[in-house]
């Protein structure tokens, strides 16, 4: 497995290949991340995975110099799973002067996460495409978990006409049912035992919903109430259509449930598709 910390090098390798996987992290790299490049493997001969944490999508009183590091560790998995090559700068190469060219982001980045992280797309949106445009590969895998992005990822490469494939990865969830992320690791023993319920809290949501129960504002405040009750502090969990990612109404068959809450000082994400 090649380990690349410049632009040069990393192009240098790619210049003859023509079968090109893609997955970007920002390390710290659990079962779900590998799960997303086994996934990468089913379709490329070559499989490059970043490793960089981005300041751009982290808001000023976010854990942006907290966020785990483990790249040692995270090397050893990738070179066990057979990853070609790891790409990790360092912020002076992908950000040598400051970043003054961005996207003008589409109103659903305004919603949801956009709305209780203002800029985190923008963020996001800077770091994929930069990364689109130094690696080229022909396809990406992005996870479920963070499904806005991936709706977000996904038409920005449709609309600008990028000739990358996007492919989206099954959430990974722990035996509890908890969506594995790094963040996971902030949590005390008893607010990890308590996590789980805000899947468990979707999960309601879908068996109603597939009963044939379209009260949306009913089963979205009675789950709110529910996680409220538990010491959970929400900042959404609304039912949305899949496909636009707006609010949903009784005639959209196509639905999520899209969650975000804290407990304590960790901040959670998870959604359940319909």
């Amino acid at each position: 497995m090649k380990i690349s910390n410049d632009i040069f090098s990393l192009r240098d390798d790619l210049k003859n290949k023509n079968n090109v996987a893609f997955v970007p992290t920002m390390g710290n790299l659990h079962e779900g991340h590998l799960a997303l490049i086994k996934q990468a493997k089913q379709h490329a001969e070559y499989v490059v995975v970043s490793i960089f944490v981005n300041r751009l999508q982290f808001l000023p009183n976010e854990d942006f110099d907290q966020y785990p590091r483990t790249f040692d560790g995270d090397c050893d998995a990738l070179n066990k799973l057979g990853v070609n090559h790891v790409f990790a700068p360092n912020e002076e190469i992908l950000y040598p002067d400051q970043q003054e060219f961005l996207l003008t982001l589409p109103s659903i980045a305004d919603t949801l996460e956009g709305k209780f992280r203002p800029g985190f797309f923008c963020g996001v949106t800077t770091i994929v495409l930069k990364l689109f445009n130094i690696i080229q590969p022909q396809i990406a895998i992005f996870g479920k978990k963070d499904f806005q992005q991936l709706h977000i990822v996904k038409e920005m490469v449709r609309q600008l006409n990028i000739p990358i494939k996007i492919e989206g990865c099954e959430i990974i969830r722990a035996s509890d049912g908890l969506a594995l992320s790094s963040r996971n690791g902030y949590l005390t023993e008893n607010q990890r035992n308590e996590a789980c319920n805000l899947y468990h809290s979707l999960q309601k949501i879908k068996q109603e919903i597939n009963a044939g129960n379209k009260s949306f504002d009913t089963l979205q405040e009675a789950a709110i109430n529910n996680l409220s009750q538990r010491g959970w502090k929400i900042d959404y969990l609304t039912i949305q259509n899949r496909n636009t990612l707006r609010t949903a109404n009784i005639k959209d068959k196509n639905l999520i449930v899209l969650a975000a809450a804290w407990l304590g000082k960790t901040r959670l994400i998870d959604n359940i598709e319909i």
